[in-house]
């Protein structure tokens, strides 16, 4: 190549080599660093736009998941409600069968009475207590703990990005209580009526239980789906922006060694007029 007093040409090519090579190594270490080829619409405006799309959409998938894991909360706590409610009522039939019988004292049947109103004051505590976040599923809405029928409270949540959404059935197992509240078990006589209550009620609350964990397996259901979505929706994205590290890697080293011959290269084109110069040293 020749050699030009006005301009160093080598240093000029070795310059925008070593520009180049730095350049590229900055790239593919911004790639490194953050696991990303594409992290702006600086470096692919199309697929930028698209990821973004996408990230909404699992941002989307992640709230309605929040608000399904809120319900799945609360049917929880209704469905422990309702099984100590049932259990407690089988002590409770317990109790009035041994008040029907005829054989008691008038003292004894006092103990029994008692122990009855007792056995109701725990059941309705059970219920006051099935209480999630301020939500309980289990008592009437408006007048709690009474025989007139009331509206029940029902939770629905948003169970897909289609705007489409699942009930949380609420039940009225106070008015359980209130009916059996109305009985007494004061005479043999009295506790043979309120056994026929207290079947009916059982009944009710047992139903209350099956359609709450219907409830609760529909809710579980759809969020496993949606964890499942969620998965393939990020898998989708990370094809889209996501680097490849081995693969990156390698270049990376690739990189760094061009960045290095390309300074090398810079530092021996600087040389030339010295050594130009050293041509007329002699003379």
């Amino acid at each position: 190549m020749a050699f030009s007093i006005q301009t160093n040409i080598s240093a000029l090519i070795a310059l925008t080599n070593f520009e180049k090579a730095s350049a590229e190594l900055d790239n593919v270490s911004k790639v490194i660093s953050t696991g990303l080829n594409i992290t702006s619409s600086e470096d692919d405006s199309s697929n930028f736009s698209i990821a973004q799309g996408i990230r909404g959409e699992v941002k989307s998938i992640d709230a309605v998941i929040r608000g399904i894991n809120n319900a799945k909360g609360i049917a929880k706590i209704a469905i422990s409600g309702a099984t100590a409610v049932s259990n407690l009522l089988q002590d409770i039939r317990q109790k009035v069968t041994e008040g029907a019988n005829p054989a008691n004292t008038a003292a004894q049947q006092v103990l029994i009475q008692n122990d009855y109103a007792s056995l109701l004051q725990q059941m309705r505590q059970f219920m006051e207590n099935s209480e999630f976040n301020g939500v309980n599923i289990l008592i009437e809405t408006n007048v709690p703990f009474n025989t007139i029928v009331g509206d029940v409270n029902d939770v629905a949540v948003l169970n897909d990005l289609q705007g489409r959404s699942i009930t949380l059935e609420g039940q009225r197992l106070d008015l359980s209580y209130a009916l059996l509240l109305q009985e007494d078990i004061n005479t043999p006589a009295n506790a043979s009526q309120t056994l026929t209550v207290l079947l009916q009620e059982e009944r009710r609350v047992n139903n209350a239980l099956a359609s709450l964990g219907s409830n609760f397996r529909a809710l579980e259901q759809q969020t496993e789906y949606l964890e499942i979505l969620k998965d393939v929706t990020e898998t989708g994205l990370g094809n889209i922006v996501g680097a490849d590290m081995a693969r990156d890697s390698a270049k990376l080293t690739s990189s760094q060694v061009q960045k290095e011959l390309a300074a090398q290269t810079v530092s021996v084109a600087n040389q030339n007029p010295q050594i130009f110069l050293g041509l007329f040293e002699n003379q």
